[in-house]
Protein backbone atom coordinates (compact mmCIF):
# COMPACT_ATOMS: atom_id res chain seq x y z
CA UNK A 1 0.00 0.00 0.00
CA UNK A 2 2.59 2.15 0.46
CA UNK A 3 4.71 1.36 -2.20
CA UNK A 4 1.39 2.39 -4.48
CA UNK A 5 0.89 5.88 -2.33
CA UNK A 6 4.33 7.10 -2.81
CA UNK A 7 3.93 6.57 -6.73
CA UNK A 8 0.65 7.61 -6.70
CA UNK A 9 1.60 10.91 -4.64
CA UNK A 10 4.35 11.46 -7.13
CA UNK A 11 2.61 11.19 -10.22
CA UNK A 12 -0.37 12.96 -9.24
CA UNK A 13 2.43 15.76 -8.35
CA UNK A 14 4.28 15.87 -11.40
CA UNK A 15 1.07 16.25 -13.46
CA UNK A 16 -0.22 18.86 -11.45
CA UNK A 17 2.95 20.98 -11.97
CA UNK A 18 3.46 19.75 -15.63
CA UNK A 19 0.32 20.71 -16.62
CA UNK A 20 0.24 23.82 -14.45
CA UNK A 21 -2.52 23.11 -12.51
CA UNK A 22 -1.09 24.31 -9.50
CA UNK A 23 2.01 26.16 -9.04
CA UNK A 24 5.27 24.02 -7.54
CA UNK A 25 5.23 25.68 -3.88
CA UNK A 26 0.86 24.89 -3.50
CA UNK A 27 1.64 21.01 -5.11
CA UNK A 28 4.73 20.62 -2.66
CA UNK A 29 2.10 21.29 0.23
CA UNK A 30 -1.26 20.37 -0.76
CA UNK A 31 -0.38 17.00 -2.65
CA UNK A 32 2.12 15.50 0.10
CA UNK A 33 -0.26 16.29 2.97
CA UNK A 34 -3.95 14.48 1.01
CA UNK A 35 -1.68 11.31 0.85
CA UNK A 36 0.32 11.57 4.14
CA UNK A 37 -3.40 11.69 5.56
CA UNK A 38 -4.42 8.58 3.69
CA UNK A 39 -1.25 7.13 4.59
CA UNK A 40 -2.32 7.22 8.23
CA UNK A 41 -0.10 9.59 8.76
CA UNK A 42 -2.85 11.48 11.13
CA UNK A 43 -1.80 14.40 13.20
CA UNK A 44 1.52 13.15 13.61
CA UNK A 45 2.05 14.82 9.64
CA UNK A 46 2.68 18.28 11.38
CA UNK A 47 6.26 17.31 13.22
CA UNK A 48 7.17 14.92 10.07
CA UNK A 49 7.23 18.26 7.87
CA UNK A 50 8.28 20.22 11.24
CA UNK A 51 11.03 17.78 11.56
CA UNK A 52 12.23 17.90 7.76
CA UNK A 53 12.16 21.77 7.76
CA UNK A 54 14.55 22.28 10.10
CA UNK A 55 16.98 20.58 8.11
CA UNK A 56 16.62 23.07 5.08
CA UNK A 57 17.00 26.50 6.72
CA UNK A 58 20.52 26.58 5.63
CA UNK A 59 19.48 26.15 2.28
CA UNK A 60 16.63 28.37 2.44
CA UNK A 61 19.22 31.39 3.62
CA UNK A 62 22.20 30.83 1.48
CA UNK A 63 19.60 30.71 -1.40
CA UNK A 64 17.97 34.24 -0.06
CA UNK A 65 21.48 35.94 0.55
CA UNK A 66 23.10 34.19 -2.32
CA UNK A 67 20.29 35.88 -4.74
CA UNK A 68 20.82 39.43 -2.48
CA UNK A 69 24.26 39.62 -2.97
CA UNK A 70 24.57 38.74 -6.71
CA UNK A 71 21.50 40.94 -7.58
CA UNK A 72 23.06 43.63 -5.91
CA UNK A 73 26.31 43.25 -7.37
CA UNK A 74 24.56 43.72 -11.11
CA UNK A 75 23.02 46.49 -9.96
CA UNK A 76 26.08 48.12 -8.73
CA UNK A 77 27.92 47.59 -12.42
CA UNK A 78 30.42 45.13 -11.11
CA UNK A 79 29.61 43.29 -14.32
CA UNK A 80 29.74 45.90 -16.35
CA UNK A 81 33.23 46.34 -16.95
CA UNK A 82 33.07 42.60 -18.36
CA UNK A 83 30.15 43.48 -20.97
CA UNK A 84 31.78 46.84 -21.97
CA UNK A 85 35.35 44.80 -22.83
CA UNK A 86 33.89 41.99 -24.51
CA UNK A 87 32.32 44.15 -26.94
CA UNK A 88 35.51 45.81 -26.85
CA UNK A 89 37.21 43.21 -28.33
CA UNK A 90 35.01 41.18 -30.43
CA UNK A 91 35.78 43.20 -33.40
CA UNK A 92 33.77 41.75 -36.49
CA UNK A 93 35.29 37.99 -35.55
CA UNK A 94 32.39 35.71 -35.63
CA UNK A 95 34.44 33.40 -33.99
CA UNK A 96 35.21 36.07 -31.23
CA UNK A 97 31.59 37.08 -31.21
CA UNK A 98 30.33 33.79 -30.02
CA UNK A 99 33.05 33.32 -27.71
CA UNK A 100 32.27 36.67 -26.28
CA UNK A 101 28.75 35.50 -25.97
CA UNK A 102 29.83 32.52 -23.85
CA UNK A 103 32.29 33.90 -21.79
CA UNK A 104 29.10 36.94 -21.21
CA UNK A 105 26.41 34.55 -20.30
CA UNK A 106 28.48 32.56 -18.51
CA UNK A 107 29.60 35.36 -16.01
CA UNK A 108 26.27 36.67 -15.38
CA UNK A 109 25.14 33.18 -14.76
CA UNK A 110 26.47 33.92 -11.55
CA UNK A 111 23.55 35.83 -9.90
CA UNK A 112 21.52 31.98 -10.67
CA UNK A 113 18.94 33.85 -12.88
CA UNK A 114 18.68 32.60 -16.41
CA UNK A 115 15.82 35.04 -17.11
CA UNK A 116 18.72 37.93 -16.11
CA UNK A 117 21.21 36.06 -17.30
CA UNK A 118 19.05 35.84 -20.92
CA UNK A 119 17.91 39.42 -21.00
CA UNK A 120 21.57 40.60 -20.25
CA UNK A 121 23.22 38.71 -22.89
CA UNK A 122 20.58 39.12 -25.40
CA UNK A 123 20.67 42.56 -25.14
CA UNK A 124 24.30 43.38 -25.48
CA UNK A 125 24.71 40.64 -28.60
CA UNK A 126 21.88 40.53 -30.58
CA UNK A 127 22.69 43.81 -32.51
CA UNK A 128 25.61 42.44 -32.95
CA UNK A 129 24.67 38.87 -34.16
CA UNK A 130 21.87 41.21 -36.80
CA UNK A 131 24.47 44.06 -37.73
CA UNK A 132 27.22 40.75 -38.65
CA UNK A 133 24.32 38.47 -40.60
CA UNK A 134 24.94 36.01 -38.20
CA UNK A 135 22.51 33.36 -36.67
CA UNK A 136 20.63 34.62 -33.51
CA UNK A 137 19.91 30.54 -33.08
CA UNK A 138 23.57 30.48 -32.92
CA UNK A 139 23.00 33.12 -29.43
CA UNK A 140 20.49 31.39 -27.94
CA UNK A 141 22.64 28.13 -28.10
CA UNK A 142 25.59 29.26 -26.84
CA UNK A 143 23.69 31.62 -24.38
CA UNK A 144 21.47 28.11 -23.30
CA UNK A 145 24.66 26.20 -22.98
CA UNK A 146 27.02 28.40 -20.62
CA UNK A 147 23.38 28.66 -18.26
CA UNK A 148 22.96 25.34 -18.11
CA UNK A 149 26.33 24.22 -17.00
CA UNK A 150 26.23 26.99 -14.31
CA UNK A 151 23.43 26.55 -13.40
CA UNK A 152 24.68 23.74 -10.54
CA UNK A 153 25.69 26.26 -8.81
CA UNK A 154 24.69 26.33 -5.45
CA UNK A 155 22.05 29.20 -5.38
CA UNK A 156 21.02 28.57 -9.05
CA UNK A 157 18.38 25.87 -7.81
CA UNK A 158 18.74 22.78 -8.84
CA UNK A 159 21.74 22.12 -6.17
CA UNK A 160 19.73 22.97 -2.82
CA UNK A 161 16.98 21.29 -4.47
CA UNK A 162 19.18 18.08 -3.88
CA UNK A 163 20.62 18.83 -0.89
CA UNK A 164 17.39 19.71 0.47
CA UNK A 165 15.38 16.73 -0.52
CA UNK A 166 18.60 14.43 0.72
CA UNK A 167 18.93 16.36 3.62
CA UNK A 168 22.55 17.37 2.62
CA UNK A 169 24.78 20.80 3.07
CA UNK A 170 25.01 22.52 -0.21
CA UNK A 171 28.52 22.53 0.04
CA UNK A 172 28.74 19.16 0.64
CA UNK A 173 26.98 17.91 -2.71
CA UNK A 174 28.62 21.18 -4.87
CA UNK A 175 32.37 21.53 -3.52
CA UNK A 176 33.42 18.56 -5.28
CA UNK A 177 31.81 18.80 -8.68
CA UNK A 178 33.84 21.81 -8.92
CA UNK A 179 36.24 19.80 -11.35
CA UNK A 180 33.12 18.73 -13.01
CA UNK A 181 32.05 22.43 -13.38
CA UNK A 182 34.94 24.08 -14.94
CA UNK A 183 35.57 20.57 -17.51
CA UNK A 184 31.39 21.02 -18.35
CA UNK A 185 32.33 25.24 -19.15
CA UNK A 186 35.56 24.15 -21.25
CA UNK A 187 33.48 21.89 -23.12
CA UNK A 188 30.91 24.80 -23.38
CA UNK A 189 33.70 27.55 -24.84
CA UNK A 190 34.88 24.48 -27.11
CA UNK A 191 31.74 24.39 -29.10
CA UNK A 192 31.31 27.99 -28.92
CA UNK A 193 34.47 28.62 -30.72
CA UNK A 194 33.58 25.75 -33.32
CA UNK A 195 30.21 27.83 -33.46
CA UNK A 196 31.82 31.09 -34.30
CA UNK A 197 33.85 29.34 -36.83
CA UNK A 198 30.95 27.65 -38.55
CA UNK A 199 29.76 31.24 -38.65
CA UNK A 200 32.65 32.55 -40.28
CA UNK A 201 32.70 30.45 -42.93
CA UNK A 202 28.91 30.48 -44.05
CA UNK A 203 29.08 34.26 -43.79
CA UNK A 204 32.61 34.14 -45.90
CA UNK A 205 30.64 32.02 -48.52
CA UNK A 206 27.29 33.46 -48.23
CA UNK A 207 27.70 37.44 -48.24
CA UNK A 208 30.91 37.82 -50.25
CA UNK A 209 29.22 41.57 -50.48
CA UNK A 210 29.62 42.26 -47.29
CA UNK A 211 32.46 40.09 -45.89
CA UNK A 212 35.78 40.58 -47.87
CA UNK A 213 36.86 36.37 -47.98
CA UNK A 214 40.58 38.34 -48.87
CA UNK A 215 40.50 39.84 -45.79
CA UNK A 216 41.15 38.63 -42.49
CA UNK A 217 38.96 38.35 -39.29
CA UNK A 218 41.53 39.75 -36.89
CA UNK A 219 38.58 41.95 -35.42
CA UNK A 220 40.31 44.75 -34.73
CA UNK A 221 40.60 47.00 -37.77
CA UNK A 222 36.86 48.00 -37.20
CA UNK A 223 35.48 48.61 -34.05
CA UNK A 224 31.61 47.25 -34.09
CA UNK A 225 29.73 49.81 -35.53
CA UNK A 226 31.95 52.02 -36.43
CA UNK A 227 31.02 52.20 -40.28
CA UNK A 228 34.53 51.12 -41.32
CA UNK A 229 36.05 47.52 -42.49
CA UNK A 230 33.86 45.02 -43.87
CA UNK A 231 31.13 46.38 -44.61
CA UNK A 232 32.63 48.49 -46.80
CA UNK A 233 33.02 52.38 -47.18
CA UNK A 234 29.84 54.48 -45.40
CA UNK A 235 27.68 51.42 -44.01
CA UNK A 236 27.33 51.72 -40.47
CA UNK A 237 25.03 48.47 -40.62
CA UNK A 238 21.52 49.84 -41.36
CA UNK A 239 19.34 47.94 -43.31
CA UNK A 240 17.92 44.83 -42.05
CA UNK A 241 20.54 44.07 -39.96
CA UNK A 242 21.58 47.85 -38.99
CA UNK A 243 20.41 50.19 -36.33
CA UNK A 244 22.92 48.26 -34.13
CA UNK A 245 25.40 51.02 -33.65
CA UNK A 246 27.32 51.01 -30.21
CA UNK A 247 27.03 53.20 -28.07
CA UNK A 248 30.23 55.29 -27.12
CA UNK A 249 31.85 53.77 -30.66
CA UNK A 250 32.42 56.23 -32.98
CA UNK A 251 29.90 56.25 -35.34
CA UNK A 252 27.46 56.71 -32.36
CA UNK A 253 29.80 59.88 -31.15
CA UNK A 254 31.64 58.50 -28.41
CA UNK A 255 34.77 57.18 -27.43
CA UNK A 256 34.50 53.99 -26.14
CA UNK A 257 32.06 50.73 -26.77
CA UNK A 258 29.58 50.80 -23.97
CA UNK A 259 26.33 49.71 -24.35
CA UNK A 260 24.86 48.36 -27.55
CA UNK A 261 21.00 49.67 -28.85
CA UNK A 262 18.47 47.90 -30.29
CA UNK A 263 17.16 47.87 -33.37
CA UNK A 264 14.59 49.45 -33.67
CA UNK A 265 12.93 46.83 -35.49
CA UNK A 266 13.46 44.37 -32.59
CA UNK A 267 11.29 46.79 -30.06
CA UNK A 268 8.85 44.52 -27.63
CA UNK A 269 7.65 44.41 -24.50
CA UNK A 270 10.94 42.92 -23.18
CA UNK A 271 13.09 46.76 -23.58
CA UNK A 272 11.23 48.11 -20.46
CA UNK A 273 13.03 45.37 -18.65
CA UNK A 274 16.17 45.77 -20.20
CA UNK A 275 16.34 49.51 -19.36
CA UNK A 276 16.67 48.20 -15.73
CA UNK A 277 19.14 45.72 -16.11
CA UNK A 278 23.58 46.47 -15.62
CA UNK A 279 22.88 47.49 -19.48
CA UNK A 280 21.83 50.58 -18.50
CA UNK A 281 24.99 52.91 -17.99
CA UNK A 282 22.59 55.81 -16.08
CA UNK A 283 21.03 53.55 -13.86
CA UNK A 284 21.25 55.29 -10.07
CA UNK A 285 22.37 51.87 -8.26
CA UNK A 286 25.96 52.50 -10.36
CA UNK A 287 28.85 52.71 -8.28
CA UNK A 288 31.64 52.87 -10.24
CA UNK A 289 33.95 54.05 -7.40
CA UNK A 290 33.58 51.13 -5.25
CA UNK A 291 34.40 49.05 -8.47
CA UNK A 292 37.29 47.42 -6.82
CA UNK A 293 36.24 47.13 -3.57
CA UNK A 294 32.97 44.49 -5.03
CA UNK A 295 35.41 42.75 -6.86
CA UNK A 296 37.52 42.15 -3.87
CA UNK A 297 34.64 41.17 -1.91
CA UNK A 298 33.26 39.07 -4.54
CA UNK A 299 36.17 36.84 -5.16
CA UNK A 300 36.79 36.43 -1.36
CA UNK A 301 33.35 35.19 -0.80
CA UNK A 302 33.97 32.59 -3.60
CA UNK A 303 37.20 31.59 -2.31
CA UNK A 304 35.58 31.20 1.04
CA UNK A 305 33.07 29.25 -0.92
CA UNK A 306 35.79 26.43 -2.20
CA UNK A 307 37.45 26.27 0.58
CA UNK A 308 34.60 25.69 2.98
CA UNK A 309 35.83 26.94 5.42
CA UNK A 310 32.45 28.77 6.98
CA UNK A 311 28.87 27.79 6.39
CA UNK A 312 28.15 29.22 2.64
CA UNK A 313 24.96 30.82 4.51
CA UNK A 314 26.85 32.89 7.10
CA UNK A 315 29.37 34.05 4.31
CA UNK A 316 26.73 34.99 1.77
CA UNK A 317 24.77 36.62 5.10
CA UNK A 318 27.70 38.30 6.09
CA UNK A 319 29.11 39.28 2.65
CA UNK A 320 25.46 40.66 1.32
CA UNK A 321 25.17 43.04 4.75
CA UNK A 322 28.76 44.69 3.85
CA UNK A 323 27.74 44.81 -0.20
CA UNK A 324 24.31 46.82 1.21
CA UNK A 325 26.84 49.11 4.02
CA UNK A 326 29.37 50.00 1.63
CA UNK A 327 27.16 50.74 -1.47
CA UNK A 328 24.04 52.09 0.06
CA UNK A 329 24.96 53.64 3.45
CA UNK A 330 21.45 55.45 3.81
CA UNK A 331 18.94 52.64 5.67
CA UNK A 332 16.31 53.74 2.87
CA UNK A 333 18.12 52.94 0.06
CA UNK A 334 19.36 49.41 1.60
CA UNK A 335 15.72 48.90 2.40
CA UNK A 336 15.01 49.77 -1.17
CA UNK A 337 17.73 47.02 -2.87
CA UNK A 338 16.46 44.21 -0.60
CA UNK A 339 12.63 45.24 -1.71
CA UNK A 340 13.64 45.42 -5.45
CA UNK A 341 14.89 41.75 -5.06
CA UNK A 342 11.99 40.29 -2.93
CA UNK A 343 10.10 38.64 -5.82
CA UNK A 344 13.09 36.99 -6.19
CA UNK A 345 13.72 35.43 -3.09
CA UNK A 346 9.98 35.04 -2.05
CA UNK A 347 9.94 32.66 -4.81
CA UNK A 348 13.38 30.45 -4.12
CA UNK A 349 12.47 30.08 -0.67
CA UNK A 350 9.54 29.44 -0.49
CA UNK A 351 9.98 26.39 -2.49
CA UNK A 352 12.09 25.41 -0.48
CA UNK A 353 10.20 25.38 2.43
CA UNK A 354 6.99 24.15 0.62
CA UNK A 355 9.48 21.00 -0.05
CA UNK A 356 9.56 20.31 3.94
CA UNK A 357 6.11 18.87 3.42
CA UNK A 358 6.83 16.47 0.22
CA UNK A 359 9.96 14.99 1.73
CA UNK A 360 8.88 15.25 5.64
CA UNK A 361 5.95 12.98 4.37
CA UNK A 362 8.19 10.50 2.45
CA UNK A 363 9.68 10.08 4.91
CA UNK A 364 8.23 10.28 8.12
CA UNK A 365 4.82 7.66 6.48
CA UNK A 366 7.98 5.39 5.40
CA UNK A 367 7.07 5.47 1.59
CA UNK A 368 10.39 6.25 0.79
CA UNK A 369 11.74 3.06 2.17
CA UNK A 370 8.78 0.71 0.76
CA UNK A 371 9.77 2.01 -2.28
CA UNK A 372 13.25 1.36 -2.22
CA UNK A 373 12.75 -1.95 -1.34
CA UNK A 374 10.62 -2.25 -4.13
CA UNK A 375 12.80 -0.69 -6.41
CA UNK A 376 15.96 -2.91 -5.09
CA UNK A 377 13.83 -6.33 -5.65
CA UNK A 378 13.19 -5.32 -9.86
CA UNK A 379 16.91 -3.84 -9.99
CA UNK A 380 19.64 -6.52 -11.04
CA UNK A 381 22.34 -6.99 -8.74
CA UNK A 382 24.99 -6.39 -10.98
CA UNK A 383 23.46 -3.16 -12.12
CA UNK A 384 23.12 -1.69 -8.52
CA UNK A 385 26.85 -0.58 -8.08
CA UNK A 386 26.53 2.08 -10.62
CA UNK A 387 23.15 3.87 -9.37
CA UNK A 388 24.42 6.67 -8.85
CA UNK A 389 26.02 6.74 -12.84
CA UNK A 390 22.36 5.47 -13.83
CA UNK A 391 20.88 8.46 -11.90
CA UNK A 392 22.86 10.95 -14.23
CA UNK A 393 22.45 9.71 -17.17
CA UNK A 394 18.44 9.68 -16.05
CA UNK A 395 18.80 13.22 -15.19
CA UNK A 396 19.72 14.11 -18.83
CA UNK A 397 15.95 13.48 -20.05
CA UNK A 398 13.70 13.09 -16.71
CA UNK A 399 14.53 17.12 -16.10
CA UNK A 400 13.93 17.82 -19.47
CA UNK A 401 10.25 16.29 -19.46
CA UNK A 402 9.72 16.88 -15.95
CA UNK A 403 10.27 19.80 -13.73
CA UNK A 404 13.68 19.76 -11.23
CA UNK A 405 10.75 19.87 -8.40
CA UNK A 406 9.23 17.24 -9.59
CA UNK A 407 12.50 15.26 -10.15
CA UNK A 408 14.18 16.05 -6.90
CA UNK A 409 11.85 15.89 -4.66
CA UNK A 410 9.92 13.06 -6.23
CA UNK A 411 11.93 10.37 -8.03
CA UNK A 412 16.08 11.63 -6.80
CA UNK A 413 14.69 10.62 -2.58
CA UNK A 414 13.40 7.18 -4.02
CA UNK A 415 16.65 6.65 -5.96
CA UNK A 416 18.63 7.53 -3.21
CA UNK A 417 17.22 5.60 -0.84
CA UNK A 418 17.74 2.62 -2.81
CA UNK A 419 20.94 3.34 -4.12
CA UNK A 420 21.98 2.65 -0.50
CA UNK A 421 21.47 -0.45 -0.71
CA UNK A 422 24.01 -0.84 -2.83
CA UNK A 423 27.04 1.34 -0.62
CA UNK A 424 26.76 4.59 -2.34
CA UNK A 425 25.59 7.61 -0.39
CA UNK A 426 22.97 10.12 -0.74
CA UNK A 427 25.83 12.74 -1.64
CA UNK A 428 27.33 10.61 -4.65
CA UNK A 429 23.50 10.36 -5.44
CA UNK A 430 22.93 14.34 -5.53
CA UNK A 431 26.05 15.20 -7.19
CA UNK A 432 24.96 12.74 -9.72
CA UNK A 433 21.77 13.84 -10.28
CA UNK A 434 22.46 17.80 -11.19
CA UNK A 435 24.82 16.67 -14.14
CA UNK A 436 21.57 16.93 -16.15
CA UNK A 437 21.41 20.61 -15.52
CA UNK A 438 22.93 21.77 -18.82
CA UNK A 439 19.58 19.43 -20.58
CA UNK A 440 17.09 20.76 -18.53
CA UNK A 441 17.78 24.37 -19.45
CA UNK A 442 16.72 23.91 -22.66
CA UNK A 443 13.24 22.20 -21.96
CA UNK A 444 9.70 24.25 -22.75
CA UNK A 445 9.19 23.30 -19.27
CA UNK A 446 11.56 26.35 -18.42
CA UNK A 447 10.50 29.67 -18.35
CA UNK A 448 13.97 31.24 -18.85
CA UNK A 449 14.24 29.44 -22.18
CA UNK A 450 10.94 30.64 -23.85
CA UNK A 451 12.24 34.47 -22.69
CA UNK A 452 15.72 33.43 -24.39
CA UNK A 453 13.81 32.36 -27.92
CA UNK A 454 11.72 35.69 -27.82
CA UNK A 455 14.34 37.84 -27.11
CA UNK A 456 15.92 36.39 -30.02
CA UNK A 457 13.36 35.97 -32.51
CA UNK A 458 13.81 32.54 -32.62
CA UNK A 459 11.75 29.43 -33.16
CA UNK A 460 12.14 27.01 -30.35
CA UNK A 461 12.16 23.74 -32.70
CA UNK A 462 15.39 25.47 -34.21
CA UNK A 463 17.07 26.65 -31.13
CA UNK A 464 16.96 22.61 -29.91
CA UNK A 465 17.76 21.31 -32.90
CA UNK A 466 21.49 22.96 -32.20
CA UNK A 467 21.54 22.69 -28.22
CA UNK A 468 20.16 19.49 -27.96
CA UNK A 469 23.02 17.20 -28.12
CA UNK A 470 25.37 19.58 -27.33
CA UNK A 471 24.14 19.98 -23.78
CA UNK A 472 23.78 16.45 -23.73
CA UNK A 473 27.73 16.09 -24.43
CA UNK A 474 28.04 18.35 -22.05
CA UNK A 475 26.05 16.95 -19.41
CA UNK A 476 27.54 13.36 -20.56
CA UNK A 477 31.32 14.88 -19.89
CA UNK A 478 30.50 16.51 -16.08
CA UNK A 479 29.00 12.64 -15.24
CA UNK A 480 32.21 11.48 -16.59
CA UNK A 481 34.57 13.97 -14.79
CA UNK A 482 32.79 13.09 -11.41
CA UNK A 483 33.09 9.73 -11.76
CA UNK A 484 36.92 10.07 -12.19
CA UNK A 485 37.68 12.79 -9.40
CA UNK A 486 35.39 10.49 -7.13
CA UNK A 487 33.00 12.81 -6.48
CA UNK A 488 30.29 10.43 -7.73
CA UNK A 489 30.89 6.68 -6.71
CA UNK A 490 30.75 3.82 -7.54
CA UNK A 491 29.24 0.93 -5.18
Amino acid sequence: MLVLLGFAMIAVFMVLIMTKKLTPVLALIIVPTVFGLFAGAGLGIGDMVLDSMKSMTSTAALLMFAIIYFGLMIDVGLFDPLVRFILRKLGNDPAKVVLGTAVLAAAVSLDGDGSTTFILTTAAMLPVYLRLKMSPVVLTCVAGLANGTMNILPWGGPTARAASALNLSVSDVFVPMIPSLIAGLVVVFVFAWLLGLQERNRLRATAPEIWDSADTFDGGTSPAGSGTGRFGSGRTGSGPAGGAAAAGSPSAGGSSVAVLERPEGLVDEHDSAMADTALDPNRATLRPKLQWFNLGLTVAIMALLVADLVPLPFVFMVGSAIALLVNFPKVKDQGAQLVAHAPSIVAVVSMVMAAAVLTGVLNGTGMVKAMSEWLVAIIPADMGPFMAVITGVLSIPMTFFMSNDAFYFGVLPVLSETAAHYGISAADMARASITGQPFHLQSPLVPAILLLVSLAKVDLGDHHKKVLWRTAVVSLVMLAVGVLTGAIGIG
